[in-house]
């Protein structure tokens, strides 16, 4: 387990109402460790929510980092963050009574991380530009004491992370129902291409025949899954082209789909170390991974680098 402290002042609240976290892939003109630490958590890590100089909330994390338009819900908030980011799954429970860490910056300042602290080590005031930071599981229980156990509801309620996608999905679909600029059966097209069919469909089969990695080619056994995520798609001609689009068995599919694994672009199966060797066994994908499958085309390669870069759980 890792233990993290998010500050969030602007976004506390919507935040911890949907359950998650989320933050732009970067600064405007260079990387940030606290953008970069959403890729680094782990489900089953502990953050401390701060705002407003007091930790309010606890919360565990269900799954991933995944790549994800900013929030509506978000109004004018982050006017200058970039609109594609990071949303991070969290299960959050609310303190009975908020901690306020500037009183006791004596005993807690000499806790913190030395670089890419959350607040300043002597005069307890929030580091500018500090979202998501690395803490020790000392300044955890300085704070909140020892009893930081996962809920139970972290894995019995595995489908929250789904739900709170479901939800981003539909704010998408709903900005593209209501786009004076596309007619209706364009719009008809992109919304049926988020669940694989329709015109997408049909447009990948050009490029695909059967599964990438079990072979299997009955098309009622494969799902046509988006290379680049339909969320993260920048247009509705990334989201209808059939360049960004696998025909997949739904094991296949999931963790394509999830991260945990990737192809290169001649054909080399990439497995995510987060992936347990003993599921991928059970899958009964070991040896197909080994094998690999053939070289892509030439207009799937930069989706297939998209997916590598912003989906893939290295």
């Amino acid at each position: 387990m890792r233990y993290w402290w998010v500050n969030h002042k602007q976004t506390a609240r919507q935040e911890v109402e949907g359950g998650y976290l989320w933050s732009p892939k970067r600064e405007a003109r260079a990387r940030s460790q606290f953008y970069d630490n959403m890729r680094r958590a782990s489900p089953g890590d502990l953050v401390l929510s701060y705002s407003n100089g007091a930790i309010g909330h606890i919360g565990f994390i269900t799954d991933f980092a995944i790549t994800a338009p900013k929030p509506e819900s978000f109004g004018t908030t982050g006017e200058y963050w970039n609109a594609e980011g990071w949303v991070l799954p969290v299960t959050w429970r609310t303190l009975p009574v908020p901690i306020r860490p500037k009183p006791m910056i004596d005993r807690l300042g000499p806790l913190l991380p030395e670089k890419y602290s959350p607040i300043h080590p002597v005069s307890g005031n929030g580091n500018q530009k500090a979202y998501l930071a690395e803490i020790s599981s000392a300044v955890v229980a300085l704070l909140v004491g020892a009893t930081n156990d996962p809920p139970p509801n972290l894995i019995t309620d595995s489908d929250a992370p789904a739900r709170m996608l479901a939800k981003i999905d539909h704010e998408i679909e709903k900005s593209i129902r209501s786009d004076p600029t596309l007619d209706e059966t364009v719009k008809r097209q992109i919304i049926l291409a988020r669940q694989g069919q329709g015109l997408f469909r049909s447009r990948v089969y050009d490029f695909e025949s059967q599964c990438r990695l079990t072979g299997v080619d009955n098309p009622r056994l494969l799902v046509a899954s988006h290379i680049k995520p339909w969320r993260a798609c920048a247009s509705g001609s990334e989201r209808l082209d059939g360049a960004n689009g696998l025909l997949l068995t739904p094991h296949v599919d999931r963790l394509f789909d999830r991260g945990f694994l990737t192809f290169g672009d001649d054909g080399t199966v990439i497995r995510s170390p987060k992936l347990d060797p003993v599921d991928l066994d059970r899958l009964g994908l070991v040896a197909a991974c080994v094998r690999g499958c053939g070289s892509f085309a030439t207009e799937q390669r930069p989706y297939l680098a998209y997916h590598r870069a912003d989906v893939f759980v290295s």
